[in-house]
């Protein structure tokens, strides 16, 4: 330790940027780290190396978002729905959930599942057909086949078939080997489909199907209203139906002589192949008679199913077809069995739906028992065996999206009884009235692997509610749910401040602060509260408490500006700092001789205020508010950490901070960012120029020239785009429109040449001055010469393209900090651009990003206030002095600035509750480029120091004599594995530019590294991998790195997301064992892994898609039926369709895309614990997929044996007679 000692002080008196390592760069966004000691002379032995950190998408949870298509394989019993972005979710039973993801991102219009045999076709927008092998737990691609002169409207594949029928927009029928994936010579033209003298186009093909009664006839509906019966021997057509009616869907009776149609003008038609010159029946479901005889128009009805059943009537069953007349109606999915007509009115639009039936021929009786729905926003599964046709409980968690997702939080390892607890509390909650069977969709196989530990997935909502979610084992359950509106009186229509700062989500959740071990949970709301739950198992009678703290800052607030001018840097218990003012309970009524600037002091929202009864489970036990200040809305906050042992938490927003002990419901500190300096201020501060006249603005805007009132300002809601007035809001992004498109429209904002980085926080009160009495004389607004734009805070930006409006010469945008921490800003040219976009315009916008003009850290810029970015209690050294460690809250601020703030906490337990918290001055101020983002602590080994906690008691549980319920803490010592205590311990701060190790107390940097050049870091966590510690980061360019501690070397670096949008930037959160996960949609969450170690174990990990199932054997037709029936088995298709007969296709019509499916998908299960078992499962399963070259191989080598055996032969009779010494 003498070595030790000796590097570290000669440190102390060296700069720490001094030089570099000649390290690699790592990409385009790493940097080098600084001249420091080697890991060894610190007596740290870093074990992560490049090799243990792998990136990889591992699983997808929720919804899939804009839904597209549905199939299902009723052998495997496995769904499959596609999307408008290209993806498609494979589901079976719960653990069997996959996600393939077309490269070309365009939308799926059909799936097929070529049933029983573990392979999926996917026709695109693109009109390009893929075929997967989801033989593999990850599903690839095997064969693509791109159309390029037509474009692919309807697919069909008869079962048990290798060929494919593809209808084309110009009406022709093209045909595709399965196997091979090439277009076969075989063409069902439009023009000899229909008869010489037809004058016009029949239109797209809308239907294709073979006749159940013989696989020979292919029935071919354009969209026109004609119908075809093709003779697939002959090449000519059976019988032509033209009706005047656009044809939507086409349904076969099982028997082959009748089929139904839907049209677009709400009828069904059914047809009897005896005579098709009309149609035998013509209903209109819903469609009355007027007085004056004319039935009323009705919608069109885009699919009809026509299922017989054994037992009872056949089922007719349909979606749309209601009458025009009466608006309003939800969408509807009609069940006609019989004369009972039964309609389900659905939340969502119907995408498609699709009838569960026991087999799979389409020539016996369906006896369907399911129907499938899939809504633009849910899942759901009728079931058709009981009269009522209750719903199946969905297994998978499809309800992500219920709320729209505002904040995530991710943590892994937790204590193994937290997840069975939260469980059995939210069971209890559960809906009823399910049907009593089991889940229809079961197909695949999945077990819990040997890698799993338990792991909780938080959300918050819109609503102000948050779900806590299983996430163990890859998998996603839903634990525990709990409403924050309940806290609060219900807001009543434009009235109070919550109507005049959010129009529909008071309660938005903004951020969550969870503590599993102490079972402490925080949640921050957009309305500017912070609410502190307590676990119970047991219901109770409870008074919540409320506290105000007023974080604004004016200097006409001060009361006393004298004692303002001689207040100590830090306020005692119970002393508050006049700047802010903290304030306890609820605010006196106007007019009961408060000052007149407390007149209008009123928080947001309106705690209960009577004792309520609360269920087990989390129980509000103290409500923190930031009250309106003279007319002015309160900040919303930024930054929020709490810890059990200490009793404390803390917040901040861009005026300053505050401290609350929740034990004894006081608040501690309410300060300034700048009277938290004391005479430690690092910056030159400008002074200010006289105030101008009051202008009334958002509390959450930024200052600028020309400021309208409030009535022509207007910020609307996520979710919201009516009323007037100025508003808070959620980034737009996160409570993106889930409906179709155009369906709302959002006001999009421009701040002229101006953007910052999504943590350097540049917001003021309002209005056209820099409010707070003490910084007051520090700062200055800007003068009347001042150009119209400013600085961006930070080097490297991000921020949305929007319409430009040029303004001197700069491009009018709106920054990311907008969306990352819902601070609006305003510039003196937004108001007057309004744009209204849809859900397309606003998708390109989120994922555009420019960096901004950059500016020195060292010069503030005077409209620019400072942040409290990051807050973090812990064990560590306020000040050089200490010998050892105390209590601290480390903070960190928009300007790179670091405070550490050391307290006196008493240790006797009923000291605590009695005796006040000391909060001491101001300890260490350390330096960072780039607002920091992360505090994590080291001890001096290279271990990472837990914060301390309290273990978890339940307060309400019965009082025990013998066993009394005290306070129990668990303290972990930063110098707890050193021989002698007070070594100190390593700190590591990380910023969106910089990454910094300190050695505490002397306060000495030992390590820098220059994150990033070009961009910024958006996410930082340390976190724990292959039992080591390190430093994960996720940048703005959608780069993922990882920094080896102390020592801050570049250990990966990956281009995960080549364009981040603002939803991935505010969700993405990382976690222990090298997981971490993000919002890649508004309705999906996708987990991904650093860790190589569970790249190695993910294919165990995964479900299988594919089991072997033999397939049922269709049923004996009989003599006489098969005698009349007609000559359906003897059909073969390769005979009509096969190149000896049809001849090749033209090369320019299609082109075959060889696939890596099979190949890879061979490495893959490999490389899996039973990978051998899986190849050879694959090689002995697939099905004729290498029939051809085997044959061709082998009859080669069969020749090449009888040629060598020939020459053989003839060699030996030439050379039998000959004596040795003749050759």
């Amino acid at each position: 330790m003498k070595k030790f000692r000796k590097v570290l002080d000669g440190l102390t008196t060296s700069s720490p940027g001094g030089g570099t390592i000649g390290s690699p760069s790592c990409g385009s966004a790493a940097g080098t780290p600084t001249t420091a000691p080697t890991p060894k002379e610190i007596d740290v032995q870093e074990t992560l190396v490049s090799e243990n950190f792998q990136l990889c998408k591992t699983v997808r949870h929720g919804f899939p978002y804009q839904p597209t298509a549905l199939a299902f394989d009723p052998v495997q019993k496995i769904l499959a729905i596609g999307s408008r972005s290209g993806g498609v979710r494979i589901l079976g039973r719960p653990g069997v959930d996959c996600f393939c993801q077309h490269e070309s991102g365009a939308a799926v219009l059909q799936l097929q599942f070529l049933i029983n045999e573990g392979a999926l076709v996917t026709a695109c927008a693109d009109d390009t057909l893929h075929l997967w092998n989801l033989r593999q737990r990850r599903p690839a691609i095997l064969h693509s086949l791109k159309f390029n002169r037509e474009r692919i409207t309807f697919c069909h594949l008869p079962f048990q078939s290798k060929w494919l029928y593809v209808g084309t927009e110009r009406g022709n029928t093209h045909v595709v080997n399965i196997e091979s994936f090439i277009l076969s010579g075989y063409v069902i033209m439009w023009n000899k489909a229909i008869e010489l003298s037809t004058k016009t186009h029949p239109g797209p093909v809308v239907h294709l199907s073979d006749s159940p009664k013989d696989e020979g006839k292919l029935l071919v509906g354009f969209e026109s209203g004609t119908i075809v019966q093709w003779d697939l021997r002959a090449k000519k057509a059976d019988f032509r139906i033209y009706y005047d009616e656009a044809i939507h869907s086409v349904s076969w009776h099982h028997e082959g002589k009748q089929f139904m149609c839907s049209h677009s003008d709400g009828s069904l038609t059914l047809w009897n192949l005896r005579n098709t010159s009309k149609p035998i029946q013509v209903t209109f479901p819903h469609g009355k008679i007027q007085k004056d005889g004319r039935k009323e128009s009705c919608k069109p009805i885009l699919k009809v199913d026509y299922k017989t059943s054994r037992n009872s009537e056949p089922f007719v069953i349909f979606s749309g077809g209601l009458s025009y007349d009466k608006a309003g109606r939800r969408p509807t999915l009609t069940i006609m069995h019989g004369k009972a007509i039964t309609v389900l009115e659905m939340d969502y639009p119907i995408v498609e739906f699709m009838t569960l039936c026991e087999t799979p021929y389409n020539n016996e009786v369906q006896d369907p028992y399911a129907v499938v729905v899939l809504l633009e926003k849910d899942l759901i599964v009728v079931d058709l065996t009981q009269s009522n046709f209750p719903v199946f409980e969905n297994p998978y968690p499809m309800d992500i999206h219920e709320s729209p997702v505002t904040c995530t939080a991710y943590f892994a390892d937790c204590p193994p009884d937290i997840i069975p607890v939260l469980y059995s509390i939210g069971a209890k909650h559960k809906k009823t009235g399910y049907s009593q069977k089991e889940w229809p969709v079961s197909g695949g196989m999945w077990t819990l692997g040997s890698h799993t530990y338990p792991e909780v997935i938080i959300t918050g909502h819109a609503d102000g509610s948050i779900k806590f979610w299983d996430g163990s084992a890859i998998t996603l359950q839903m634990l525990y749910k709990l409403k924050t509106s309940k806290v609060f009186e219900k807001p009543k229509q434009n009235e109070g401040r919550a109507a005049e700062l959010v129009d529909d989500d008071p309660f938005a959740v903004q951020m969550v602060s969870w503590c599993p071990q102490s079972r402490i949970f925080c949640v921050v709301g957009i309305s500017a509260h912070i609410i502190l739950y307590r676990f119970s198992k047991y219901d109770a009678n409870t008074q919540i408490v409320s506290l105000e703290v007023r974080l604004q800052c004016d200097p006409e607030d001060v009361i006393s500006p004298s004692e303002n001018e001689n207040n100590p840097c830090f306020s005692e218990p119970h002393s508050g700092s006049h700047s802010p003012q903290p304030h306890h309970q609820h605010p006196a009524s106007p007019g009961s001789g408060t000052p007149e600037s407390f007149k209008d002091c009123t928080p947001c929202l309106k705690v209960k205020d009577r004792a309520v009864r609360v269920p087990p489970g989390y129980q509000a036990e103290l409500v923190i508010q930031l009250p309106w200040m003279d007319g002015e809305p309160p900040q919303q906050i930024s930054s929020l950490d709490i810890n059990s042992a200490y009793g404390l938490l803390a917040f901040g927003n861009c005026n300053g901070l505050a401290v609350v002990d929740y034990l004894q419901k006081t608040i501690l500190l309410c300060m300034s960012t700048l009277d938290l300096y004391g005479a430690a201020d690092p910056y030159q501060r400008l002074t200010r120029s006289p105030r101008r006249n009051r202008q009334s603005t958002s509390g959450l805007t930024e200052l600028s020239d020309n400021q309208q009132s409030v009535d022509t300002e207007r910020s609307k809601s996520p979710t919201s785009v009516k009323g007037p007035g100025r508003k808070l809001s959620l980034p737009t992004d996160l409570k993106t429109n889930l409906g179709t498109v155009g369906e709302s429209q959002q006001f999009s904002h421009h701040v002229n040449g101006h953007c910052t980085s999504p943590t350097s926080q540049p917001c003021s009160a309002g209005k056209p001055r820099v409010p707070m009495g003490p910084e007051g004389p520090r700062l200055a607004r800007r003068g009347p010469g001042r150009p119209p734009f400013r600085k961006a805070q930070s080097a490297a930006c991000m921020e949305i393209s929007l319409p430009v409006s040029h303004t001197e010469g700069f491009a009018s945008r709106r920054a990311m900090l907008q969306q990352l921490h819902g601070v609006t800003m305003y510039s003196h040219d937004e108001h007057h651009t309004t744009t209204s976009y849809c859900w397309s315009d606003r998708e390109s916008r989120e994922n555009s990003f420019s960096r901004s003009r950059s500016s020195s850290v060292s010069s503030i810029d005077r409209d620019t206030k400072e942040a409290i970015t990051t807050l973090q209690f812990g064990e560590s050294f306020g000040r050089k002095s200490d010998t050892l460690p105390t209590p601290c809250l480390w903070v960190g601020t928009s300007l790179g600035v670091i405070l550490l703030i050391p307290m006196s906490i008493p240790t006797d337990l009923e000291e605590r509750m009695e005796e006040p918290v000391t909060i001491g001055p101001c300890g260490a101020v350390l330096m960072l480029k780039g607002s920091v983002l992360r505090f994590g602590f080291l001890d001096c080994m290279g271990a990472l120091v837990p914060n301390p906690y309290e273990v978890w008691r339940d307060l309400n549980a019965p009082e025990d004599p013998d066993r009394p319920r005290k306070r129990k803490l668990v303290h972990y010592s930063p110098s707890s594995s050193q021989d002698t205590c007070g070594e100190g311990h390593l700190a590591i701060v990380c910023s969106e530019r910089q990454a910094k190790v300190f050695l505490m107390p002397s306060q000495s940097c030992l390590f820098v590294h220059n994150i990033t050049e070009s961009s910024f870091v958006l996410r930082a966590d340390v976190v724990s991998v292959c039992n080591s510690v390190c430093l994960a980061c996720f940048c703005a360019n959608g780069h993922v790195m990882t920094l080896s501690l102390p020592s801050l070397r570049p250990l990966m670096d990956v281009n995960y997301l080549p364009l981040t949008d603002m939803r991935i930037a505010r969700t993405f959160c990382f976690t222990n064992g090298g997981q971490a996960l993000y919002l890649s949609s508004p309705t999906e969450i996708q987990r991904i892994t650093y860790s190589q170690e569970m790249y190695d174990n993910l294919q165990e990990m995964l479900g299988e898609l594919f089991t072997p199932t033999e397939t049922p054997e269709a049923q004996n037709r009989g003599f006489l039926k098969g005698f009349f029936g007609g000559n359906a088995h003897t059909f073969d298709r390769e005979e009509l369709f096969g190149e000896a007969a049809a001849g090749k296709a033209s090369r320019s019509l299609a082109q075959h895309i060889p696939g890596q499916g099979g190949v890879e998908g061979m490495k893959v299960a490999a490389s899996g614990a039973v990978g051998e078992l899986a190849r050879a499962r694959i090689a002995l399963d697939e099905r004729g997929q290498r029939l051809g070259e085997l044959e061709e191989r082998t009859a080669l080598m069969m020749t090449s044996a009888e040629s060598f055996s020939k020459h053989a032969h003839e060699l030996m009779l030439k050379c039998k007679d000959k004596k040795w010494y003749q050759f």
